[in-house]
Order: C-alpha cells, then structure tokens, then sequence
C-alpha cells in the first residue's frame, strides 16, 4: 500500500508538472517534509493533529496510537488524544486536507512543515515552512477566502 501511495503522489504530481488532469491528489497530504517531498501513508508527517489543540504545539505522535481516516493514518501522542480524534475528526484534522494553507490559496498541494502551523477560529492551518507561514500571516482572512474556494477544485486536478 506504501508503494501505490508513492506511485499515485508521484503520478499526481507529474500531472501538475504537465498540466494534465488525469489523476485526482489524495484528500489528506501524506508528502514527507523533504527535499523531494515524497510520500507515506501517514497525515502531517506523523504529527499530533489534536496536540495542536490540546498543547497549542506541534508534537509527534506515536507508532503505537494511530487511526486511519480518509485513507491516511493519523498518529497521536496519547490515548485520550486518539479519542478525541476519533469523536470528532473534522474539528482537529488540519484544513485543506493537511496541505499548506498559503499553497492552497496560490493553486498548489504541496508538504508542510508541521512546526509551521495556526490555529485560528478553532481551525488548524498548516504551512510549507517559516517563510511562507510569515507571508501567509500578512492576510490570512484573504488567503483562506481564496483557499476555501479553490480547494476542492485543486483536488480534482
């Protein structure tokens, strides 16, 4: 299953690269925060999606506590954190499927850097790296109207 992950992000982004639209990008981002950006089976690069709530801070969640949901796995780094996630996925997953925020608003699904994150109205943005975080947050109102309107379309691509 690993490798079909890998395949089809490669794939998909080979299509962007080409402007082809014939494979749609997987709703949750599983790109690794590396170089080349490649793939796993698992959201925010293994981060806590629920420690960002619960600690307002990025913490890696653990091999032994994870869920599937939306065809990612979704690792925490406590129990009560797993049940929390699992009552109420919507409310702690990351907007945009766990792409970058900035990305999403500017037409790319690209990694993030799951340090990089904002909670803002009880939701969590996440973004490619620091830089980008800085120049997202200059209007983050803007960028999330633009984000919100282009991001089920930039799925289907």
């Amino acid at each position: 299953m690993k490798n079909k992950h890998y395949f089809r992000h490669l794939l998909v982004m080979f299509s962007m690269l080409l402007g082809l639209n014939a494979l749609a990008a997987p709703p949750i981002n599983t790109l690794k925060n590396s170089f080349f950006a490649t793939t796993t089976d698992t959201a925010i690069n293994g981060y806590d999606s629920v420690a960002y709530f619960t600690n307002n801070a990025p913490v890696k969640g653990s091999d032994s506590l994870v869920w599937e949901w939306k065809g990612a796995k979704w690792k925490f780094s406590t129990a009560a954190n797993l049940e929390l996630f699992k009552a109420n996925p919507d409310k702690y997953a990351p907007q945009y499927g766990g792409y970058c925020a900035y990305g999403v608003a500017k037409d790319n699904l690209v990694k993030v850097d799951p340090e990089q994150f904002t909670i803002l109205d009880g939701k969590l943005y996440l973004n490619y790296d620091a830089s980008v975080q800085k120049e997202w947050a200059k209007d983050r109102a803007g960028f999330i109207k633009q984000a919100d309107a282009k991001f089920q379309s930039l799925l289907a691509k």
